[in-house]
């Protein structure tokens, strides 16, 4: 080997020492960055012999794919037990007897007294009390429903919102790792970036990715629906100012499709638009259909019934009644029945009512001689009062809708409405720990798989470092052997 080739072989290896010095400290200063892969630098030989440093970037589709999934089975997951959180506080602590069926349990203690004693009016105003708290516990209940199921569906044109703003993200960053591999420049952070907002995008909705020639990456949700391929898809949705009981919210569409609602055609099935329209559209409204029977069936026990033989006029809502009175609710459920309930005012003295008509009948049309179960105002007449506690305790029937069977006692029904929210709540909130530990789990696989070692980094480092030294000195050698020699000339 002539001078030449030394100084040429010496200068190549500086530069090449540079440059993948350069690397280490890209990885050094990006190791704190959840989303950063550590990049590594590859020595490749051109035909003319001269060697250049590629830089490439650790990555394992794989696990990436895994730690996707796990990314959008988590957010589903968190929305709907985040939801159902809230649902659950109208039930509370047990030991509290706030929930409907412990309230229900009161009232029916209060008639049971009074039944025992019916002249007493202060044992008869104890039932009037544990009504009108068993009506405003469904009432807030209700409440509770309407607005977890209207901050779900503003949740839901959050969402949207930022997915669509996140796609036009993709669409910059891909086209960046596309003409940016066409022309052999380095592209390892800008597919950091890409997949970042893909993480990003899985957070909201579950997706598939398809990756083609150039570095070109495509996206569809876990149902199949494009998402990204060449340009974003629209995703829309509108959101209800004001959702009814019992209604649906709006599906949001992606590209025209309907991906969530009973309505939708390839339905997704992961991701935070699916929590939540899980929980704005089954389990909200699950709940608010129990409450609504629960309703149903205290003003259908408490209904008064034309006591003229034979009987020609229709029940009448009593103690309970509600907007549709003098009518009785229909044998189905009525959506918002619990937020309409209410104690008739013709037997509660605070709005002008007689406590008497409890014990008499007669509260659902006080003028009306038909109603009325004790005609000659005995002081100890009980017939009508037992006859309401055995009301409270018969089977009746419930609608399908509310998932709880259909035939059982009200307090049969109220206790199952308690137990299913609380298995709802305990199901939710163990998938949603569940999932976030899979999905912690496959972070930190892919971050041991394709992240930054900062002792492996310092290692390296320290083999650059000497291999700059070796050349600088080979370099000064070098420049001596020249010295000399033109010294000698």
């Amino acid at each position: 080997m002539n001078l030449t080739d030394a100084i040429r072989t010496a200068q190549t290896a500086l530069q090449l020492t540079s440059a993948h010095t350069a690397v280490v400290s890209r990885n050094v200063a990006g190791a704190s960055d959840a989303g950063y892969s550590r990049k590594i630098g590859q020595v490749t030989a051109a035909s003319n012999g001269a060697q250049t440093l590629v830089v490439k970037r650790a990555a394992d589709a794989a696990l990436m794919e895994n730690m996707i999934e796990a990314t959008s089975r988590a957010a589903a997951s968190q929305a709907l037990a985040d939801g159902v959180d809230r649902l659950d506080a109208t039930v509370g602590d047990p030991e509290d007897n706030h929930s409907p069926a412990a309230l229900l349990g009161a009232l029916n203690d209060s008639l049971q007294l009074y039944s025992a004693l019916p002249s007493d009016v202060s044992l008869a105003q104890g039932v009037v009390t544990k009504a009108n708290d068993l009506a405003a516990a469904l009432k807030d209940a209700t409440g509770v429903v309407r607005d977890v199921r209207q901050q779900a569906d503003a949740d839901i044109a959050g969402a949207v919102d930022d997915l669509n703003g996140l796609l036009a993200e993709f669409d910059r960053a891909n086209t960046e790792v596309v003409l940016g591999t066409h022309v052999g420049e380095d592209v390892s952070d800008a597919l950091d970036t890409r997949d970042q907002l893909l993480s990003k995008i899985a957070e909201l909705v579950g997706v598939k990715t398809i990756t083609r020639a150039g570095n070109d990456m495509a996206i569809y949700t876990d149902s199949g629906v494009t998402l990204f391929d060449g340009t974003a898809r629209e995703v829309s949705f509108t959101a209800t100012p004001l959702l009814a009981a019992g209604q649906p919210g709006n599906a949001v569409t992606i590209d025209g499709v309907p991906v969530t609602g009973s309505s939708a055609t390839m339905p997704i099935r992961s991701g935070k638009l699916q929590g939540l329209a899980a929980l704005r559209d089954e389990a909200a409204l699950t709940y608010q259909s129990q409450l609504d029977e629960i309703a149903r069936g205290l003003i259908e026990a408490f209904a008064e019934s034309d006591q003229n033989v034979p009987a020609t006029l229709p029940d009448q809502p009593g103690l309970f009644t509600y907007s549709g009175a003098p009518a009785m609710p229909g044998g189905t459920w009525v959506p918002g029945l619990a937020g309409d309930i209410a104690v008739n005012p013709n037997v509660d003295p605070a709005q002008g009512g007689s406590l008497a008509l409890l014990r008499d009948g007669g509260i659902s049309d006080p003028g009306n001689p038909a109603y009325v179960y004790n005609g000659s105002g005995a002081a100890s007449f009980t017939d009508r009062l037992n006859e309401l506690l055995d009301g409270l305790q018969a089977d009746r029937t419930f609608d399908p809708a509310a998932g709880l069977g259909t035939s059982a006692s009200l307090f049969a029904f109220a206790t199952s409405s308690v137990g299913w929210l609380g298995d709802t709540r305990s199901g939710s909130s163990g998938d949603a720990e569940y999932q976030t530990t899979l999905l912690a789990r496959a972070s930190d696989t892919l971050s041991n798989a394709t992240g930054v070692n900062l002792d492996d980094e310092m290692s390296l480092l320290l083999e650059l470092e000497r291999s700059y030294q070796a050349s600088s000195k080979l370099l000064a050698t070098i420049d001596d052997m020249l010295s000399g020699f033109i010294s000698s000339v």
